[in-house]
Formats: C-alpha cells, sequence, structure tokens
C-alpha cells in the first residue's frame, strides 16, 4: 500500500520519521554543548561594520548541524532503512554523505583558522572533482525544445560549478540570525518532497534528515541568535542541498527537469549573482565582503531583522512552491496559492514599514 500519491509503503514511512526526528534530538542536545566549549576555548566571531551582530558570538553550531544529520542518516542505515534503494541509489547516497564531510571540513577549518578565500575556492574545486569521480554527476540536461542533451565533456566543470556555486550561495546567504537555517529548512523540505514523489528515496532520506537537523538548530539560531552556524555548517548545508539537486531533482527526463534545483534555490543563487555582477561592475573582486546582498538591502530600506528574514523565508517557499506544481503533486495548487498570499503578505508589510520610515 504505497502512502497518497507518493511512491512509498507505509512501513518506509517510519525511516523518514526516525530520521528527522533524531537529527532534531541530536542537535538539541549537542548544540549547548558545542556553545559552551567554544566559549570556553574563545572560539567567536568578533562584531565589525559588515556585520550584523554586537556581540562575540560563537560560530560553530556546523558542528551540531552535522552530527544531527549524520547520526540520523547512520541510525536508519544500521537498522536497515536503506536496504529498499537500488544500488544506483545507496551509491549516490553515500557519495553525497561523503562530500558533505568534506565540504564540513573546509568550513570548519575556516572557522577556526580563517582560511583565504581562494584556498577555500580550491579546496572546494578539489572535493566537488572527487565526488564527479565517484560517480555523483550531471550527465544530460532536459531543455525544452531539445529534448535529454547530454553533456560529455561539459560534466565535469558543469557539476563543480553548480556544487561549489550552492555551497557559497549559502554561505553567503548566511547573514542574519536565522537566515540561512531557515531558507535551508525550506529547501531541503522542498527537495524531499520532490524527490519522494519521483522516487528518488535516497536524496528524500538525506533531505528529511537534514531539515530535522535544522529545526533543531533554529531554535538557537532564530533572532536573537545564541550560536551561528559558521562556514562548516553553511558549507554543509550547501553541499547537501546541491547533491540532492544532482541525485534527486535533476534525474526526470521532463521538461522542466532543469528548473526544480534552480527554483528551490533561487533566493540564495539569484542573490549571489547579483551580488558578484554589481561587485564586477565596480571593478571590485567577486570575493569581496560588502553589505549588497538582499537582507543588508532590506535592513537599510527600514525593516526590522525578524520581518526582513521571514520575507526572505516567504519569497523562498513561494519559489520552491513553484517547483512543486511543476513536477506535478496533486497539492501543488494550494501551496502555490497560499505561499503567494503570505508573500503578498510580507510584502505589503515590508511596504507599509518602509512608507512609515
Amino acid at each position: 500500500m504505497s502512502v497518497s500519491f507518493f511512491p512509498i509503503e507505509l512501513i518506509q514511512i517510519r525511516y523518514y520519521i526516525l530520521a528527522a526526528v533524531t537529527a532534531f534530538m541530536v542537535v538539541l542536545v549537542v548544540t549547548p554543548c558545542v556553545k559552551t566549549i567554544a566559549l570556553k576555548h574563545q572560539r567567536v566571531d568578533l562584531p565589525s561594520e559588515r556585520k550584523v551582530h554586537h556581540q562575540p558570538m560563537v560560530r560553530l553550531g556546523g558542528i551540531a548541524i552535522c552530527l544531527g544529520t549524520l547520526l540520523a542518516l547512520f541510525v536508519v542505515w544500521v537498522i536497515g532503512g536503506v536496504e529498499q534503494l537500488s544500488s544506483t541509489m545507496l551509491s549516490g547516497y553515500w557519495i553525497v554523505v561523503f562530500g558533505s564531510i568534506g565540504f564540513f571540513a573546509i568550513g570548519l577549518f575556516d572557522d577556526l583558522f580563517n582560511l583565504s578565500p581562494l584556498f577555500r575556492l580550491g579546496l572546494q574545486f578539489a572535493i566537488a572533482s572527487l565526488v564527479w569521480l565517484m560517480g555523483v554527476r550531471i550527465d544530460f540536461l532536459t531543455l525544452p525544445g531539445f529534448g535529454i542533451v547530454q553533456l560529455g565533456l561539459l560534466s565535469l566543470p558543469l557539476t563543480v560549478f553548480w556544487l561549489t556555486g550552492v555551497v557559497n550561495a549559502i554561505n553567503w546567504i548566511d547573514g542574519l540570525d536565522g537566515l540561512a537555517s531557515g531558507i535551508g529548512i525550506i529547501a531541503a523540505a522542498s527537495s524531499f518532497l520532490i524527490c519522494l514523489y519521483t522516487g528518488q528515496l535516497a536524496a528524500a532520506l538525506i533531505g528529511i534528515a537534514l531539515v530535522g537537523s535544522l529545526f533543531g538548530f533554529l531554535l538557537f539560531n532564530f533572532n536573537p541568535a545564541q550560536i551561528f552556524m559558521g562556514d562548516g555548517g553553511s558549507y554543509f548545508i550547501g553541499f547537501l542541498l546541491a547533491g540532492m539537486g544532482i541525485t534527486g531533482l535533476v534525474k526526470s527526463a521532463t521538461a522542466t527537469a532543469i528548473l526544480l534545483p534552480l527554483l528551490v534555490l533561487a533566493v540564495p543563487l539569484g542573490d549571489m549573482t547579483l551580488v558578484i555582477l554589481a561587485r564586477l561592475r565596480r571593478g571590485a573582486s567577486p570575493f569581496l565582503a560588502d553589505k549588497r546582498h538582499l537582507h543588508h538591502r532590506l535592513l537599510n530600506a527600514g525593516l526590522p531583522h525578524r520581518l526582513t528574514v521571514l520575507v526572505m523565508y516567504a519569497l523562498t517557499w513561494w519559489a520552491s512552491s513553484l517547483a512543486l506544481l511543476f513536477v506535478g503533486i496533486p497539492s501543488s495548487p494550494v501551496l502555490i496559492s497560499s505561499s503567494t498570499g503570505l508573500l503578498g503578505l510580507m510584502g505589503w508589510k515590508a511596504w507599509h514599514i518602509t512608507r512609515q520610515g
């Protein structure tokens, strides 16, 4: 017996629930421990002109997110929750897990030792290339009017570009309390639903474990934040979302397949693209940090911290609901209607506040 319109047996649902709950509980326990140890050893992020916090903050919360997600996936594996997966799905599952650990390590070392941007990027290229060699890669794209287009030699650069691009997009949007973690929840939950609906069960399991971890972390990270995820956290989240995009979202041969990961990640990817273009137009380095991100612009327009974050949540949910609509999930028209209404409400509230200011 399958559950509604999802191609999944009732007995398999328990594994997804277990993954989410395990990840959530691990993060709830580990996050305060990470904060205590980091404060003891003075591993904190100091305030600066570009940052919005005004006191030293622990920025190693990514340790809790990583542990929560990976332990949840390990528990499901131990009890046989991945036995029903095909060998191809299982291979992609473990490669994505391996790659996430590699990217987390890069981010954690940056949090601890402040690596240079070019060195970080070089390490990212190396891990992404290794992931491609191991078999997680974009081999083809389904383009409207052209059908399936095999990428051939373009597979490697496009895969590396996608993996590192999403990782850095999530990292760059991590500028306000709860922003990256909330957007990560929405993107991971949307990817989970799409993967479940299209039968990509391994990618769906990764997605729901990430949702559980991020919900647990958001309790500590929403404004006013008690802890930051740091580069370790944002790199880990970004790679899992990018990996799910390859192993789950673009595997379909439908004409809309290429749009799915772009819609789910539209807000961080669009923000990063516009910021890079603005920096290049000014003759500045694309790696030069500034306050030109969308969340900075909303703050400068007079929006409160929390409302700025909620507006970006609403925008992310609206774009993600479009992806659910394109993939054909039956309840998606209701989701797109509600997300449009929510975005309109947030937009009206933001407009009202800026008019008063």
